[in-house]
């Protein structure tokens, strides 16, 4: 007696459910690959940001004693024993000799000493304690008729440094009886009290140049690496246009020298665009984490917009010297508050950054050029192993029959080499725009998520 085997609808069920998983399996590991830049970004800029703004403090901050006498040396080494290194006092013979060091941004700020009375305030001072940024109040206070004491600053070099700086003071002339008296020699614009309005000018300059990478490495991948370079310029030449705009007329964040800025600006937005577009060929999907490692966190807490180097870590402070974001802050500083002093510097650090920028690209466009003369070879020997193909499946009855038929096969084969070579180009096309579409939409979302 035979036995009939029923379906086992079980195992067909759990086969539907395998079957219904895979795909929903694969999407959620292709989302978790993807999830992977936001959350590296997110550790970025938090130890970039946190590591660089978290705990400010002075560290050898330049500050100046104006006097010739023994009280002003007195006081300079009392100031310079109790900050223990965050400060760094020297004395200068007059209060013009001190103005041109502030405007020269040599130091940051400049205290001038009463006549009467400076060789007991500065005891009483060095008996009270400067400590680093700020100090206790004023005790043992002399008479009120005593002159008041002065401190100089340029609060368009760092409102920061020049806050510490009156911190540090304060107690001084307290000791000496009387109210300090603050005279700003380098003020900021009227519409920017604080000076970092550059600062957020940077953030909204850099925003427009690296998202603008997406658009032109993802979308325009199909293009040639020429044609790449030249829409990087042109953007950058709108971003810089824009930037100006922002601010002269709209927030006015100067008054004047806008030339000057917008030349800046757009060798800043041109050199951030060029290398990204460069770095595309080489980081594909991954560009917009490299570009917001260079030019957000390393750029924006490096750039002195904040925080001087003098009041940030080893790190900050030595990337302030030669990253690009330094350069257009510190460059636009020197060119609208300080005369164009040190200008030329900050000019050949952008300069230097468009470079690199130049040179990336053509790196790039080698690796392409290599990457397509590879994919011809490889087209070209796929129509040769076709061509031998078709050649052994004709018969040969005669050598000149055979000779001909050979031709005509060698010719058939080349023909649709071709025609297959074409098609295939074709077709890679449009696989490689397409690709690229989706990658700028996910690079866009991520920057702008950021």
């Amino acid at each position: 007696m035979s036995t009939v085997r029923r379906p086992d609808h079980r195992s067909e069920q759990h086969g539907g459910h395998r079957s219904a998983r895979s795909p929903h399996s694969a999407g959620l590991r292709h989302v978790l690959t993807h999830l992977i830049t936001p959350l590296l970004m997110c550790i970025g800029m938090g130890l970039a940001y946190l590591g660089a703004f978290a705990h400010p403090a002075p560290h050898q901050l330049p500050v100046a004693v104006v006097g010739s006498g023994h009280s002003a040396q007195l006081l300079a080494q009392s100031i310079n024993d109790k900050a223990g290194g965050d400060l760094e006092v020297r004395t200068v013979g007059d209060r013009s000799a001190a103005v041109d060091r502030l405007k020269h941004q040599d130091i940051f700020g400049a205290y001038v000493i009463s006549a009467k009375g400076a060789t007991t305030g500065a005891a009483k001072a060095s008996a009270g304690g400067v400590g680093g940024v700020g100090g206790a109040g004023a005790e043992g206070a002399a008479g009120p008729s005593k002159p008041a004491p002065e401190l100089l600053v340029a609060t368009a070099g760092s409102d920061t440094s020049a806050s510490v700086v009156q911190k540090v003071f304060t107690p001084i002339a307290a000791h000496q009886g009387a109210p300090l008296k603050v005279t700003d020699v380098a003020p900021t614009a009227e519409d920017d009290p604080t000076g970092q309005g550059i600062f957020f000018l940077l953030v909204a300059t850099s925003i427009g140049s690296y998202a603008s990478v997406a658009v032109v490495g993802g979308a325009g991948a199909v293009l040639p690496v020429r044609w790449r370079a030249a829409l990087a310029i042109g953007t950058s030449f709108v971003v810089s246009l824009i930037g100006t705009a922002f601010a002269g007329p709209v927030f006015h964040l100067v008054d004047h020298g806008l030339r000057g800025l917008w030349a800046m600006a757009w060798l800043y937005s041109a050199g951030i665009l060029l290398i990204g577009t460069g770095l595309h060929t080489f980081l594909k999907r991954w560009t917009t984490l490299g570009v917001m490692t260079l030019f957000v966190m390393l750029n924006f807490t490096s750039s002195g917009g904040i925080f001087r180097p003098e009041m940030q870590n080893g790190f900050f402070a030595a990337l302030h010297s030669f990253w690009n974001g330094a350069g257009f802050v510190e460059g636009t500083r020197s060119h609208v508050y300080f005369d164009d002093y040190g200008l030329s510097g900050h000019v050949w650090t952008l300069v230097w950054w468009l470079v690199a920028g130049l040179l990336m690209v053509g790196v790039a466009a080698l690796a392409e050029k290599r990457r397509r003369t590879a994919e011809a070879e490889a087209a070209a020997h796929a129509a040769a192993v076709a061509a031998a193909a078709v050649a052994a499946t004709v018969p040969e009855p005669t050598a000149k029959r055979g000779s001909r038929t050979a031709r005509s096969a060698e010719r058939s084969a080349r023909t649709a080499g071709g025609a297959g070579a074409e098609a295939r180009e074709g077709a890679a096309d449009v696989d490689e725009a397409a690709e690229g579409d989706v990658e700028t939409e996910m690079e866009m979302e991520e920057a702008v998520g950021v």
